[in-house]
């Protein structure tokens, strides 16, 4: 049984569809939420190239694009993705992973997506103050203070440093995403729970980041004890099938401002 807690709205504007997602990653029963209410299922809204769009628009600074938060272009010749000397021997490309700790997988997947330490739990608290400043009870956030932060916090986070998180519609064929205009991607799935040696017959929400480093991608899930191998963008389109299948499963991808607005993270073919 998914103990989680999600919802879903939309509302139309100028023609458009702006997305609300909400997305609780730990499993926390907020007031009102009961075990016996069944997995929740987030209703399919129509087919929308821009989805979500405009969230949480005025609170996030509006600052340029960071280019270096991209992985550098492949240079002529490197082999594998890399960069190398005349008849040096091709080094492992360094990647950036955090390990979890406490209910922090959705700073982990920030900052593992934009490959660097860039937000820390205090960080995210005070966005959880900002997005909902009159409440004694923080809906962002654990109540135990241990994490377990909503996807609002990592589309705040996002907007902060200039970029966007748009929706994947599940319905559409992975060939349309387009990749190679994405920095990265961030998964909300099931986690299973254990005890020690003895796996629990429950499972909780988990933010996982997928990234390109140096022309392969990875799977920088933190309850990974190192960074996964997924290869190149069939290996990715793969592991985001079988992702998908699970049917718990919402993908959010990271572009800039400017992919977001024109909507070239989908092939046009």
């Amino acid at each position: 049984m998914w103990q989680g807690r999600g919802w879903w709205s939309s509302v139309a504007k100028r023609e458009k569809r702006a997305f609300f997602l909400e997305i609780g990653n730990g499993g926390t029963l907020l007031p009102g939420d009961r075990q016996s209410q069944g997995p929740l299922r987030l209703p399919e809204p129509p087919l929308n190239d821009g989805a979500p769009k405009g969230l949480l628009a005025g609170w996030a600074s509006r600052s340029q694009t960071p280019e270096h938060l991209f992985p550098p272009p492949l240079q002529a010749g490197a082999e594998g993705g890399m960069s190398q000397a005349p008849g040096a021997q091709p080094s492992p490309p360094s990647v950036y992973h955090e390990r979890q700790r406490l209910e922090l997988c959705a700073v982990h997947a920030l900052n593992n997506v934009l490959q660097q330490q860039l937000f820390s739990q205090e960080a995210a608290d005070e966005i959880c103050k900002r997005l909902a400043p009159d409440s004694r009870l923080n809906p962002h956030r654990s109540l135990l203070g241990t994490g377990n932060y909503d996807v609002n916090v990592i589309m705040a986070a996002l907007q902060g440093q200039g970029l966007a998180a748009v929706w994947w519609d599940r319905r559409r064929p992975l060939s349309q995403l387009a990749l190679p205009r994405v920095l990265g991607l961030i998964l909300n799935l099931p986690s299973p729970v254990s005890l020690g040696l003895l796996s629990l017959p429950v499972r909780r929400r988990h933010w996982v980041a997928l990234r390109q480093v140096d022309g392969v991608y990875y799977n920088l899930d933190s309850k990974l004890r190192a960074p996964e191998v997924l290869g190149d963008e069939d290996g990715v389109r793969a592991f985001l099938a079988a992702a998908l299948a699970q049917g718990l499963c919402e993908v959010l991808l990271v572009v800039t401002k400017e992919v977001e607005e024109q909507g070239s993270w989908l092939r046009a073919d």
